[in-house]
């Protein structure tokens, strides 16, 4: 009698962990196949360098007037005709933004007096592209023979940086593999397959070219010479391997 009781208790303890143990089951996912080899881990890195197809730059015009509403007076002016020397050089209104508007008191300071005001600067700058790289030069020139007299730098880069940076992402890949060749062929095995792939963090920076402030003449000058050189894209990925 009591070995029947024992009985029917392990049966009933039987059902009742019959379905967890399904649903365990149908909650787990695809098993990937089981990693029979040795695992590598490899950090590489791609470059590409390229001719940059586009460059930014930063100009304005900055004057000064007596009082405030002068001196913006006649920024305004100016500067209206810049933006038109911008946009008669092939510019798209698109491509022209206004960076920087401001005007400021020029203060003379003296001992042990407070400063006086001694008149008013306004400056007004713009960020304008120009996807003809070959025409920056001249589109400088244009705009400080227009009336502009501040240049604050140029930056080249890609108007399409993605095409650059996949050349980089499988050159990245290539020079991973080829570490994990020779890893494999050192230990006397081989690369059967990637296990994982991950993506670290691809620059392309801009390129920078600095310009001093430059005051407009009244003479004709060539154009000034600019140069665009060449970007470095880098993409970095980290590849597990299994050797076998």
């Amino acid at each position: 009698m009591k070995t029947l009781r024992l009985a029917a208790a392990f049966a009933v303890m039987v059902g009742l962990t019959a379905p967890q143990a399904s649903l365990a089951q149908q909650t787990q996912g695809p098993m990937l196949p089981a990693i029979q080899g040795t695992l590598l881990s490899v950090s590489a890195e791609g470059k590409v360098e390229g001719r940059p197809d586009m460059a930014t730059i930063n100009l304005g015009v900055q004057t000064e007037g007596q009082t405030a509403q002068a001196a913006l007076q006649a920024n305004s002016q100016r500067m209206t005709a810049l933006i038109a020397a911008l946009r008669r050089s092939g510019i798209a209104e698109r491509d022209i933004q206004t960076s920087n508007v401001s005007v400021n008191p020029q203060q003379q300071y003296r001992e042990n007096l407070p400063p006086i005001t001694t008149g008013y600067q306004a400056n007004n700058t713009v960020t304008a592209k120009i996807r003809n790289i070959d025409n920056t030069g001249r589109v400088i020139d244009a705009t400080v023979s227009a009336g502009g007299n501040t240049v604050n730098g140029v930056y080249f880069s890609y108007q399409n940086p993605d095409a650059q940076m996949d050349i980089a992402r499988r050159n990245a890949i290539t020079e991973a593999r080829r570490r994990a060749e020779i890893y494999a062929s050192a230990l006397n095995m081989h690369v059967a397959r990637v296990v994982a792939v991950q993506e670290g963090g691809g620059y392309s920076p801009p390129f920078p070219m600095p310009m001093a402030r430059m005051a407009a003449q009244a003479d004709a000058a060539p154009p000034p010479p600019v140069e665009p050189g060449q970007i470095e894209t880098t993409a970095n990925v980290s590849v597990t391997f299994e050797l076998r």
